[in-house]
């Protein structure tokens, strides 16, 4: 075994809870007598600048925060491969996209549902399952007791939700119905057998509608530029040629809602005879009381050049800020449900995203990059209040992926984790322990192009000090090298400077290493 590789058999302490028909021999010693219960919450592009425990800048979360504070927070935490079904792939298979098969959204396969999953070895373990929310695998979810998945990318307004017996359409909002199902689901569970639960939510994801109740919020906001917002993409061609521009990319109407007969844009009919159309007459009525004077003030400004970027700016920042309200103001309602039935003793409840988004950095919205901003991904984890003799609220600084989510459920639950799961349990940190053999690196590798917004397939490494990048395909095959001590932005290309020769070599080294480790040769 590689000096970089954790053995996972380390990780485990042998425990006996087989009163409650766990298999539990390999249970990690938490102080908990009872099998740990599982939440996990995903949300769709949330970005870790807009929750306040990782960047105050722009929102509020206290129920997010409330999460971190009773447990841990990633600092460092890193997604395989920065896109939404490839992400729930990795998630509940623990292995990188070329071993798990879901490599891309666009043009793929559905999801291999007959191979292993972390749900189905729980199962084998005597946990029941549970999947509520977003699915986005093209392919019917296996491994659950009970599902209820939206169709795709699923809709704010009125969503529909599909279950073994056919699809069906609810009344309200997407997030708030996400959370009484799971609420639904906990108060009619079979309560002799520990559960695993995954709420999947829509939100943020674009085109960002918020609640009705949230209309309102953060109008008065306005928000600071990012230093980066004009960047001219300088020795980054790939950066230079996306199609996820807040200036020529992000249109007036899906994206901001400026819906008047005198604007036309290429997506607007989507957002008519989508989004829009799923209202009923009284949402439509709530939300035209907003947006129709926004829309009014617009028209009259006639905005133009850089003021009307920096207003598509304002404008898309408020809008995703209030669909993140609305996620967080739901955390919090599910907290009191679980305070309330005394559930906060023996589950863990982890908090994440897909993957991490643009919040103007760069210009851009949306993700994909290796970059920073899509590549880290918020990741919280509340401990039960039974896992005694650790420090809450502490802030875990060791590199960690979305690979290393499902060996810490089978871990957590006493289930052997099969050796060809790729990640590596994430419970030596919570119990605040220093894995002398943890990662020094992590492993990228994006593979939707052609593809929307036209972002070139690429791979790379990162350090906790540098980062390599390979850009490839028909008509491009660039390096990109940054060192993000002296360059955190990600400005600076400099593969071709002299004084990074040697780093460059190792860097070099130490991604061959990884694509070995991996068994990755796809290009």
């Amino acid at each position: 075994m590689n000096s970089f590789m954790v053995n996972k058999s380390l990780l485990l302490v042998p425990m006996s809870l087989s009163a409650f028909g766990v298999s539990a021999k390999n249970k990690p010693d938490t102080g908990c007598d009872k099998p740990l219960n599982i939440i996990y919450i995903m949300t769709d592009d949330h970005s870790f600048q807009t929750i306040s425990c990782y960047d105050g800048r722009y929102n509020r979360t206290p129920n997010l925060d409330r999460l971190a504070r009773e447990g841990v927070r990633f600092g460092n935490s890193f997604v395989t491969n920065s896109i939404s079904g490839p992400s729930r792939a990795v998630l509940v298979t623990g292995k990188h996209s070329h071993k798990n098969g879901f490599l891309k959204n666009e043009g793929g396969q559905p999801f291999d549902g007959s191979q292993q999953t972390f749900p189905k070895l729980l199962q084998q373990n005597g946990y029941q399952t549970a999947l509520i929310g977003k699915w986005h695998l093209f392919s019917t979810p296996t491994g659950f007791d009970h599902w209820e998945i939206l169709p795709g990318q699923g809709s704010y307004y009125n969503p529909d939700f599909i279950t073994s017996e056919g699809t069906h359409r609810e009344h309200g909002y997407v997030t708030n119905i996400i959370t009484d199902k799971g609420i639904d689901y906990l108060e009619n569970r079979d309560k002799s057998k520990p559960f695993c639960l995954m709420l999947h939510h829509k939100a943020v994801h674009r085109i960002w509608m918020s609640d009705t109740c949230d209309l309102r919020e953060f109008e008065d906001r306005t928000f600071p530029v990012p230093e980066t917002f004009w960047d001219d993409y300088a020795g980054r061609p790939a950066a230079a040629d996306q199609e996820m521009s807040i200036d020529k990319d992000m249109d007036l109407t899906y994206d901001l809602k400026m819906l008047d007969s005198t604007i036309l844009t290429p997506l607007k009919g989507a957002y008519v005879w989508g989004e829009r159309a799923r209202m009923t007459p009284e949402q439509r009525a709530q939300w035209d009381s907003v947006y129709q004077p926004l829309i009014d003030r617009f028209l009259a400004d006639s905005l133009s050049g850089k003021e009307l970027v920096e207003w598509k700016f304002q404008r898309y920042m408020r809008d995703y800020l209030k669909s993140v309200k609305s996620l967080d103001d739901n955390i919090g309602r599910l907290m009191e449900y679980l305070e309330k039935e005394g559930l906060l003793e023996n589950t863990l409840i982890v908090y994440a995203s897909d993957q991490g988004f643009y919040m103007g950095e760069h210009g851009w919205f949306d993700k994909r990059f290796m970059y920073e901003e899509s590549l880290r991904t918020p990741l919280l984890i509340r401990l039960p209040d039974c896992w005694k003799g650790v420090e809450r609220g502490r802030v875990v600084r060791e590199m960690v992926q979305n690979i290393d989510y499902a060996p810490t459920f089978l871990t957590l639950a006493g289930a052997t984790v099969p050796e060809d799961i790729q990640g590596v349990s994430l419970v030596p940190l919570l119990k605040d322990e220093k894995p002398k053999s943890w990662r020094d690196a992590i492993y990228y590798h994006y593979y939707e192009f052609p593809g929307e917004h036209h972002v070139r397939r690429h791979y790379g490494v990162r350090t906790d000090r540098y980062k390599l990048i390979h850009f490839y395909g028909d008509d491009i095959d660039t390096w990109e090298l940054y060192d993000l001590k002296t360059d955190p932005t990600e400005l600076h290309n400099r593969y071709d400077d002299p004084k990074l020769a040697k780093v460059r070599a190792r860097m070099h080294e130490r991604l061959e290493q990884l694509r070995e480790q991996y068994d990755d040769r796809t290009e």
